[in-house]
């Protein structure tokens, strides 16, 4: 666009709209920015702020230290429970689950229920005598 105008080929605003394809206020708003700031301002790129994180740093150290320890947790919404009891934090359930699982890596293991039948001489000869392939 700079090119165009700086070597003559393009006077108007709306003929770099439409070799550019796009509308004639965003040609001007870059114009402007090119104005006021130069290339520098044209080429920076703004990041939106977000949201206020929900826990904080120190509170994700305790229940990363919480998850390491064999207690542990059974489920996501006793997160929930340890986070408000402990912490005092309200934070939803989705929150707490994508923080665990995505952003820590961790996975909350249940043990499967096992019959109190079961003899534990058999099981250990069954995994003594059991064939790999």
């Amino acid at each position: 666009m700079l090119w165009w105008i700086k070597s003559g080929q393009v006077k108007e605003q709306q003929e770099i709209g439409k070799r550019l394809a796009k509308d004639t206020s965003t040609v001007t708003r870059w114009l402007q920015k090119y104005r006021t700031g130069g290339l520098s301002e044209l080429l920076k790129i703004k990041k939106a702020p977000g949201a206020k994180r929900k826990i904080h740093p120190g509170a994700i150290a305790a229940l990363k230290e919480e998850l390491k320890t064999e207690k542990g947790f059974s489920s996501y919404g006793a997160i929930v429970e340890w986070l408000k009891k402990e912490l005092q934090l309200d934070v939803e359930y989705a929150t707490v689950y994508a923080l665990v699982r995505y952003q820590l890596g961790a996975k909350l293991k249940v043990p499967r229920p096992k019959s109190y039948k079961q003899d534990e001489k058999l099981v250990s000869e069954f995994k003594k005598n059991l064939v790999s392939f």
